[in-house]
C-alpha cells in the first residue's frame, strides 16, 4: 500500500497526540528555567560556570538565521507572481514600523513622566565613571551615527554578512539575488527548485538545535542570576517592574488592539500559539532563537510565505518595540536622576532622535546601550554616563525588550499580510483555536498553507515540540 503524504500527515498527528506533556520543549524549557535560577540564586560561583551553555547555544541558533532569512526570502520573492507586489509589501511593512515605534516610544514618555521614579535620586553625572562593557558601549554610541544604518546595508563582501551576522545586509543580499532569479525566467527555475531543497535542510538542521533549547536556557539563565544576584532586582525593582508593566499595556491594549481591530484575531490565542518561542526567548534573553519558529508558524497559519519572508527578518532589525519602549523609558529616567529638567518640546525632540539612533544599533551586541549612549550623545542635555545608573539591571530587562520585539514582529507580519490580501483568515482563526493540529516541524509550512480549512486535520490535545 502506497504511503500518501495525507497518511504521513496522519501518522505524525498520532505521534504528537501521543507525546506526553514532559516532553514538550516548552514545559522543558520552563523547568531549566526554574532549575537556572535556583542554580543562580543558591550557588552563584558555580551558575556563573554555566556561561558557555547558553551562548553555545545561542551561537548555534545564530549560524543558522543567516541561510535561513537568505533561502526563505529567495523563495518567497521567486513564488510572487508580479514583482511589484514585493515593493509594495516591503513599503508597507516599513510604514507600519515606523508608526509603531513612534506609538512605543510615546508609551515610554507617558510611563515615565506619570510615575516620574528618577525624581529623588539627585545623582551627580561628574561622579558617574563609565568602566567594562558599559565604557565600550559609550564609546561606540558617542560614535554612532543616525543614518550609519543606511550606509551599512550595502556588505563589502557576499559571505561577509552571514560571518558577522548582520541580518540587514543578509536581506539585501536576499532581495537582489531573488529578484535576480525571477527576471530571467526559465534559467531560475533549477535554482528556486535547489533553494527549496536547501530550505528543507537547514531547517532539520535547525530542528536538531532546538534540542538542545532547555539546555540553552538553563545556562543562559543560571549565569545572568549568578552574575548579577537577585539583589539587583530588588535595587532598581521599581523601574524594572515599570518597564515590564508599560510593555506588557502596550502588547495587550496596543498590539492587541490593532490585530483584532484590524487583522480580527484575538492576542491571547496568540500568546498561546507561540508558547514555545515565548519560553526560549526568556530563557535566552534574545528574541533571535526564535526567529525561525516564528516565520514557521506565521506561514502555517495562512501568512503568505513572500509576506513572512520580507518583513519578519526586516522586523527584527527595524520593529523593535519593546526597545523604543526601553529606550524612551531609560532616557528619561537618567534625566530625572541627574536632575536635568526636560520641556515637552525637548521630549517630543529627544523621540525624534531616538526615532532614528533605535535604528543605528539594530543587530549590534549591546544594542541598545549604544542606541541610549547614540540618543544622549546626539541630544547634549543628558549627560550620556547616567547610563551607569542602570547598567546593572539591563540584563533583567533584555528579556522583556525581546518579548515584545517578538510579538511586535507577529502582529506586524499578520497586519501587513490582512493589507496584501495575503492572509487566509479563516485558517488562521482556526489554527489559534487549536483546530489545525500542530505546525510542521521542519518548513513545510508551504504546502500547509495551501491545504483548504476543511481539510487541516483533526484538533490535538498535545503540543508538539518545535
Amino acid at each position: 500500500m502506497a504511503h500518501t503524504p495525507s497518511h504521513g500527515r496522519a501518522e505524525q498527528a498520532a505521534r504528537i497526540a501521543a507525546k506526553p506533556w514532559y516532553r514538550q520543549l516548552y514545559v522543558q524549557v520552563l523547568v531549566a528555567i526554574v532549575v537556572g535560577i535556583v542554580l543562580g540564586w543558591r550557588w552563584p560561583d558555580l551558575a556563573t560556570d554555566m556561561e558557555p551553555i547558553g551562548t553555545t547555544f545561542i551561537t548555534a541558533m545564530k549560524m543558522l538565521i543567516g541561510p535561513i532569512v537568505f533561502l526563505t526570502i529567495i523563495g518567497g520573492i521567486a513564488g510572487v507572481a508580479d514583482l511589484k507586489k514585493v515593493g509594495r509589501t516591503g513599503i508597507k511593512a516599513l510604514t507600519y514600523f515606523q508608526v509603531g515605534t513612534i506609538v512605543a516610544l510615546l508609551t515610554g514618555l507617558m510611563a515615565i513622566n506619570v510615575f516620574r521614579l528618577g525624581d529623588g535620586v539627585h545623582a551627580d553625572p561628574s561622579t558617574l565613571k563609565t568602566s567594562g562593557d558599559a565604557s565600550q558601549y559609550v564609546s561606540q554610541g558617542e560614535h554612532q551615527h543616525w543614518w550609519e544604518f543606511l550606509t551599512n546595508i550595502v556588505p563589502n563582501s557576499f559571505f561577509g554578512p552571514f560571518v558577522e551576522g548582520n541580518i540587514l545586509q543578509v536581506i539585501f543580499l536576499a532581495v537582489v539575488f531573488g529578484i535576480a532569479i525571477k527576471m530571467v525566467g526559465k534559467t531560475g527555475e533549477p535554482i528556486i527548485s535547489a533553494v527549496g531543497r536547501l530550505t528543507e535542510v537547514v531547517f532539520k538542521v535547525l530542528s536538531f538545535v532546538m534540542k538542545a533549547a532547555p539546555l540553552g536556557a538553563f545556562g543562559a539563565m543560571s549565569y545572568a542570576i549568578g552574575k548579577f544576584g537577585l539583589s539587583t532586582l530588588t535595587s532598581l525593582g521599581s523601574l524594572i517592574l515599570l518597564f515590564y508593566v508599560t510593555s506588557a499595556l502596550f502588547v495587550v491594549v496596543v498590539l492587541g488592539g490593532v490585530l483584532a481591530l484590524y487583522v480580527r484575531l484575538n492576542i491571547f490565542q496568540l500568546f498561546r500559539y507561540f508558547k514555545e518561542e515565548f519560553w526560549l526567548i526568556l530563557g535566552t534573553s534574545t528574541a533571535e532563537p526564535a526567529l525561525p519558529g516564528l516565520m514557521r508558524k506565521l506561514q502555517f497559519m495562512g501568512a503568505e510565505r513572500s509576506t513572512v519572508g520580507l518583513v519578519v527578518p526586516t522586523g527584527y532589525s527595524f520593529n523593535l518595540d519593546g526597545a523604543a519602549i526601553y529606550l524612551s523609558l531609560a532616557t528619561l529616567y537618567i534625566a530625572q536622576a541627574t536632575d536635568t529638567s526636560l520641556s515637552l518640546g525637548q521630549q517630543l525632540g529627544l523621540l525624534a532622535v531616538m526615532l532614528l539612533t533605535s535604528k543605528g544599533a539594530a543587530g549590534v551586541a549591546g544594542g541598545g546601550f549604544i542606541a541610549l549612549t547614540a540618543t544622549l550623545s546626539t541630544v547634549g542635555s543628558v549627560p550620556a554616563a547616567g547610563i551607569m545608573l542602570i547598567f546593572g539591571i539591563d540584563k533583567f530587562m533584555s528579556e522583556c525588550r525581546a518579548l515584545v520585539n517578538f510579538f511586535g514582529n507577529a502582529v506586524a507580519t499578520l497586519f501587513v499580510a490582512k493589507w496584501e490580501n495575503g492572509l487566509d483568515l479563516e485558517r488562521a482563526r482556526a489554527v489559534l483555536a487549536g483546530k489545525a493540529g500542530e505546525p510542521p516541524l521542519t518548513n513545510d509550512a508551504e504546502a500547509e498553507e495551501a491545504r483548504p480549512v476543511a481539510a487541516l486535520p483533526a484538533p490535538q490535545t498535545a503540543e508538539v515540540a518545535s
